[in-house]
């Protein structure tokens, strides 16, 4: 797939150094008070030419019971820590980058390598145009009863099982906002800016669809067609980062709404090399600030859905283990869950039955497909091969506002099939005027029903990819669901566009 990769970034957290007093008014914290504060940290940033441009501040790490600790009021003794993005020449990063680590109020400094969509390449390709879009929807097996699909006819037959009332925000790069398959509940671009590449947009217009596309008798039918999407891209100034897209989705979402990050990184397999062939690519919460960043979403109530990756790792390597050298003193791997748990729910990628769209290439339905990630983390699959949704123009071509595929792949299909799994319940949860799922409940009931996992060839049930979400199963779940009363996350005034 011919995806830009754009840049590597050096990440830089920052402990600040508190002020002997504060002067009276509203106070505003910059980055560039910050190094003004730190003559070693200055010194360095003036030596090459850099400067630092602010992100967001660190997590505080959650509770017992999974919540995230609510920040204190800001006090002398309690200076936060503050991501920023180190703008600087890219040869100049990791030289730079060794210097920080030296100065004592930089709590880390690493490189993180681009980020990419999680998906198998494909190359966009419109086929012979029709004369009208004809009903694909017979083609959309994944909708169909378990075991093979996740049995969405049967949510459909449920008030409010659709996704009416959830929101929904995609993390990625580019859509085709005017697909003919899009012009309803399409909240539009809520953030960032498109790079125009058709690779990167036909990967964004695919995961829309397979979401929420029309149910209008033509074309495709998203398993969550009374939802609504929003798209916020990765893309934009230079410091913008993808953890930034993230915090930036979390603020836009009320608890019980869902955020897919559909990205992955390449990992330490390779020294964060960037390879066609995706090797060692993993999971995008390795890295500090997009676990605080996730951490952030899912402390707001927000169900975080976040795609394994197409590495073909075992995330519970010990390699995983092994941080990154510039990373905080304290970091420890997020794969293990335990102490360290970001809330997100991991998904790996499954073969589709045997069969479908007349192949039988990939192995045994639900088995764990060669590329994916694998690990005690991950929390469920999707189909991961032979999804039919919008883009690509290889199934139909002719405008590209008329482009639909058999073929989108990798946890890239896969993740936003649980999304959509996702949403269908919470809109019969609040059909029902129950409280929404919140990120830990979902997550428990995806891993707690569903078609089981089946070994492949050469990858036994124990590379765990987890079950395949089966709404029947999982609507006969919601009754036993009791939401303790908390204090939820204030709702937020969504300023989206309206179509």
């Amino acid at each position: 797939m011919d995806a830009p990769r754009g840049k590597r970034q050096l990440i830089v957290l920052v402990r600040a150094t508190p002020p002997r007093a504060a002067a009276p008014g509203p106070q505003k914290r910059t980055s560039r008070s910050l190094a003004a504060q730190q003559p070693m940290l200055q010194n360095i940033l003036t030596n090459y030419g850099a400067s630092l441009g602010p992100m967001f501040p660190a997590g505080r790490g959650r509770t017992a019971a999974g919540a995230v600790r609510r920040a204190a009021a800001p006090s002398a003794a309690a200076a936060p820590s503050v991501y920023n993005c180190v703008l600087a020449e890219e040869a100049k990063l990791d030289e730079i980058a060794k210097a920080l680590r030296d100065v004592p109020t930089v709590d880390a400094a690493y490189i993180k390598p681009a980020p990419e969509p999680a998906i198998n390449r494909m190359t966009p390709s419109g086929g012979p145009p029709a004369a009208a879009t004809p009903d694909f929807s017979p083609r959309q097996d994944y909708l169909a009863a378990a075991p093979g699909g996740i049995d969405a006819h049967y949510a459909w037959k449920q008030s409010g099982g659709r996704g009416k009332g959830v929101t929904i925000i995609d993390v990625e790069g580019e859509w085709q906002l005017s697909h003919e398959d899009l012009k309803v509940n399409n909240n539009g671009l809520l953030g960032g800016t498109v790079p125009g590449q058709d690779g990167w947009r036909n990967h964004g217009t695919a995961v829309a669809g397979t979401c929420i596309a029309a149910n209008n008798g033509l074309g495709i039918t998203g398993i969550c067609a009374d939802a609504r999407l929003g798209m916020i891209s990765i893309f934009g100034s230079e410091d913008r980062t993808s953890s930034m897209a993230i915090r930036e989705a979390a603020d836009k979402l009320n608890p019980g709404d869902i955020l897919l990050v559909e990205l992955h990184y390449p990992g330490p397999k390779h020294s964060y090399e960037e390879r066609d062939d995706q090797d060692g690519y993993i999971a995008v919460e390795w890295w500090p600030d997009e676990y605080d960043a996730i951490e952030y979403a899912v402390g707001r109530g927000v169900i975080v859905v976040e795609a394994a990756g197409n590495g073909a790792q075992d995330l519970d390597d010990a390699l995983y283990d092994t941080p990154d050298p510039g990373f905080q003193p304290n970091w420890q791997n997020p794969f293990r869950r335990g102490k360290r748990d970001s809330g997100a729910i991991l998904v790996g990628a499954g073969a589709p039955p045997q069969g479908t769209h007349s192949r039988t290439l990939y192995g045994p339905d639900r088995s764990r497909l060669d590329f994916s990630n694998f690990g005690s983390a991950v929390d469920a699959q999707g189909w991961g091969r032979e999804v039919t949704t919008l883009g690509y123009g290889d199934l139909q071509g002719g405008s590209e506002d008329r482009w639909y595929t058999d073929e989108f792949a990798g946890t890239s299909s896969a993740s936003p099939i649980i999304v959509g799994a996702l949403a269908c319940l919470q809109g019969i949860r609040r059909a029902q005027g129950a409280k929404p799922l919140t990120p830990a409940q979902a997550r428990d009931l995806l891993r707690n029903t569903g078609s089981p996992q089946q070994a492949g060839p050469n990858a036994p049930v124990t590379e765990r990819i987890g079950n395949r979400p089966d709404l029947k199963a999982l609507v006969a779940a919601l009754a036993k669901i009791v939401t303790p009363v908390a204090a939820a996350a204030p709702r937020t005034k969504r300023r989206v566009k309206q179509t």
